[in-house]
């Protein structure tokens, strides 16, 4: 077994070559007996359409029943149907199997205990029991169920549109995301230009992740070819949303959230929004302004869900495109729904997209910098940089260094999944933004050398 496929929120590697038969169903078969003990009976399964994804499954389901857990297959879904149907359909917990953003090779499983993630020490657990071979025995059932229309039709009965008519160019990725999406749209009455919508999991026109401009390259072609209203692009498996104007611009995770939480707030005056500690200032202060709680939080989808769920938040967010919403729907990252609330606000608006955050301060950003950083020492300069800045200016530490510069803040944090440190930074002026990247910069080659 390959010990480095489990990551901080779920369990990822190259299909062939670490994601084995025997491993996968050892794997099911610890979850299982982690089901079995936690007083479960029923797991859903479902998966994305790479091509590994049919082995995986069967290896899977395998060992789920031979814990003696009942299994209901849902087939070829986007990941948050997995999480809907686990919440629609009361089970004790879910996998999904996919590799998200990654590319066609790759595969891995997203769990679900329950209706809540499984991550973090519950995955070191799980693999110190799939080493210990502490499994139990039995003979679980076997179910094969189709929900997509039935999630489709949820979501439509949980948005409210108004009269305006709409056209939007939906990239699918050739993702799991672009059906559900275009049956969801037509069924709301909605104009829809198509790109890439059949499913294809190795992704022959561009990889499937929506926070890289250049993969956005297509729809931005067809806005403005087809003059419609948004853009919207999933990544491979339709947690995560990309949002292109009416304008051809790319609608960042943080600005998108600002957007909806103004709109939740109309709604629901004083509510809880989270942030990650990458979003921009200017979201913040906006939820703020609106007369809501805006708290910022750690990054990684399944932390945010969990801190929601304690704050009873009604949305949170990541730059990454990850959007939650607890407001008419379940609380997890679902980029199909979210796509409908962003329509539903365009649908009552009289203004158009890029006009509604028109009086939002423009703000200097840098995008992620990756910084190599072996993994045995990526904690130890983040802890460094807390203790530096610290001393001087504030800094909020709940995931890496979030250092205040007055005029603008930077960010040195570790990877969850690389072995690397992430930098960004925002500023008032670009003179500001250099000079707090440089700042960071510096700090980290002194500290890398130390």
């Amino acid at each position: 077994m390959n010990e480095h496929v489990f990551r901080a929120y779920d369990i990822r590697g190259v299909a062939d070559r670490d994601l084995d038969d025997a491993f996968v169903t050892a794997l099911g078969r610890a979850f299982g007996t982690v089901v079995r003990e936690a007083g479960g009976q029923r797991v859903i399964v479902g998966r994305d359409c790479r091509p590994s994804g049919d082995r995986l499954r069967a290896a899977l389901v395998t060992g789920i029943r031979g814990a003696g857990v009942d299994v209901l297959d849902i087939g070829v879904v986007a990941t948050p149907i997995l999480y809907w149907a686990v919440h629609r359909y009361d089970a004790d917990g879910g996998v999904q199997i996919t590799g998200s953003h990654n590319p066609a090779p790759d595969n891995g499983f997203k769990i679900m205990l329950g209706k809540g993630s499984f991550f973090g020490e519950a995955l070191q657990a799980l693999k110190a029991r799939i080493l210990a071979e502490d499994f139990a025995s039995g003979l679980g059932a076997y179910e094969e169920k189709a929900v997509t229309d039935a999630y489709v039709a949820d979501c439509a009965e949980h948005l409210d549109f108004g009269r305006n008519a709409l056209r939007v160019a939906v990239d699918g990725g050739n993702g799991t995301g672009g059906p559900p999406a275009v049956a969801l749209l037509e069924r709301l009455g909605v104009d829809v230009i198509p790109l890439y919508i059949p499913m294809d999991g190795t992704f022959p026109n561009h990889h499937p992740d929506p926070t890289v401009p250049e993969n956005l390259a297509a729809l931005v072609r067809a806005v403005d070819k087809h003059k419609a209203d948004v853009g919207i692009a999933y990544d491979g498996d339709a947690d995560r949303i990309g949002v292109i104007d009416d304008q051809g611009r790319v609608l960042w995770g943080d600005r998108l959230m600002i957007l909806l939480a103004r709109a939740v707030l109309r709604e629901h005056p004083g509510a809880a929004i989270l942030g990650e500690v990458k979003c921009s200032h200017t979201l913040f202060a906006d939820v703020e302004k609106h007369g809501g709680r805006a708290l910022m939080c750690p990054v990684g989808h399944s932390i945010i869900k969990q801190r929601m769920k304690e704050e009873r938040a009604l949305l949170a967010g990541e730059m990454s495109g990850h959007i939650f919403f607890a407001d008419r729907w379940f609380g997890f990252d679902d980029a199909i729904y979210v796509t409908g609330r962003l329509l539903e606000i365009l649908s009552k608006s009289d203004k158009p997209l890029s006009a509604l955050l028109a009086d939002v301060p423009e703000t200097c950003v840098t995008p992620e910098i990756r910084v190599d950083c072996p993994d045995d020492r990526k904690f130890d300069v983040v802890a460094k940089a807390v203790a530096h800045f610290g001393a001087e200016r504030p800094v909020v530490a709940i995931d890496g260094a979030r250092v205040d510069f007055g005029d603008g803040w930077g960010l040195i944090r570790a990877s969850n999944t690389q072995p690397a440190l992430v930098l960004r930074a925002e500023a008032e002026t670009e003179d500001g933004l250099a000079r707090i990247r440089a700042t960071l910069e510096g700090f980290i080659r002194e500290a890398a050398s130390a």
